[in-house]
């Protein structure tokens, strides 16, 4: 687990590092006990427990599902609904639908990986998913049994919505949702194990971008325009660059466990200028995107994130500290962080961008 102070003043803003400097979530200084509120922040910002403070069943659940990153998806999925909401179609009903399923989808992706992952035996005491965050199973926050139980549950859920937008769109739900869930078990499950194969990062673009944006843009709107695939890549890009630079903080235990992410197949220092550049080609396909008319204009409000891009593309670039840094919370992990504070910031102002032409009615001239 990883390391953390007890809790106290001064108070949570305390644990962030200022963005200026490209910093992250830091652990908290000594004092008494926070209130839930407080707890449940903490956990979503660094996926780990506050020690020092009583773990109630929703912090327990925010670690256990990995709750932290589900901003991820919540921006693929407003891109989606803010692309779809000017359509003529468009069903708020069908849409939130959609986006809750995409949510659980994560969810379960999440707890799957933790499964399959122990399984195998990847995930150990000593693997870098045990040191930046309890491991659901080895901190013994929940059974093996339960763990099984809990994906069962969001699969189920997420199969009960699947099953509702099946009979209002149709069959292309169908296929996304069963395209997204096969990719979500090949991540990790044997036979295929795509993350063994240095094919994870290409299944997380997919899903991330074409499957969840284009899927929740069908459902939402029951038509599918080509454009919409191409205003997927730029938000799929940035999550994929996300993945990537953990895997390079992953890399050494992954060489010597023989899985062959794509980081460990280039090396450190190509992996970390492969991730520079696909944090830029965010900006790229942006730009790309609203020219040929898959985004409307106002979506280059996104461009504002680049000084945020330079501070921590810069991070990126140099060598992580060679021990942990004080009231660091998620080490191992050191090129993630930054790689996720840029594609926080760049997620949204996509989004605010896409918000500003719903509002004011400024279409992709593309559809």
């Amino acid at each position: 687990m990883a390391e953390a102070s007890t809790w106290g003043a001064p108070d949570v803003n305390t644990r962030c590092r200022a963005l200026a400097s490209g910093g992250v979530i830091a652990e908290s200084t000594v004092g008494t006990a926070p209130s839930r509120w407080v707890r449940w922040r903490y956990v979503l910002t660094t996926t780990n427990p506050p020690v020092g403070a009583e773990l109630d069943p929703v912090s327990r659940w925010l670690v256990v599902s990995r709750a932290a990153v589900l901003p991820m998806t919540l921006v693929s999925g407003t891109v989606a609904g803010l692309l779809a909401v000017r359509q003529p179609d468009f069903h708020w009903g069908w849409f939130l639908l959609a986006f809750a399923g995409i949510v659980l989808a994560h969810v379960s992706n999440n707890l799957m990986n933790d499964l399959f992952d122990s399984d195998v035996g990847l995930d150990t005491p000593d693997y870098p998913r045990a040191l930046y965050a309890p491991h659901p199973v080895l901190a013994g926050l929940i059974s093996r049994r339960g763990l099984v139980g809990a994906a069962l549950a969001v699969n189920a859920a997420d199969l009960m919505i699947l099953l509702v937008l099946w009979a209002a769109r149709g069959w292309p739900v169908v296929a996304f949702a069963l395209s997204g869930f096969v990719l979500s078990v090949a991540y990790t499950a044997p036979p295929l194990r795509l993350k063994k194969r240095g094919l994870g990062e290409a299944d997380v673009f997919v899903v991330w971008g074409p499957l969840m944006v284009a899927g929740t843009f069908y459902a939402a709107a029951g038509h599918l325009p080509w454009e919409v695939m191409l205003a997927s890549v730029p938000y799929g890009v940035l999550a994929t660059s996300v993945l990537m630079a953990k895997h390079i903080d992953k890399a050494p235990w992954d060489a010597a466990a023989g899985v062959r992410t794509l980081p460990v197949m280039l090396g450190e220092q190509l992996a970390r200028r492969v991730t520079q550049w696909m944090m830029i080609a965010f900006y790229g396909w942006t730009l790309a995107a609203v020219i040929l008319g898959a985004l409307p204009w106002p979506a280059i409000l996104a461009f504002t994130g680049i000084p945020v891009l330079g501070r921590c593309s810069r991070a990126i670039g140099r060598p992580r500290p060679a021990a942990k840094p004080d009231r660091w919370p998620i080490w191992p992990l050191w090129y993630a962080a930054y790689a996720f504070v840029h594609a926080r910031r760049a997620g949204a102002l996509l989004v605010a961008g896409l918000t500003v032409a719903a509002v004011i009615d400024i279409r992709p001239y593309g559809f």
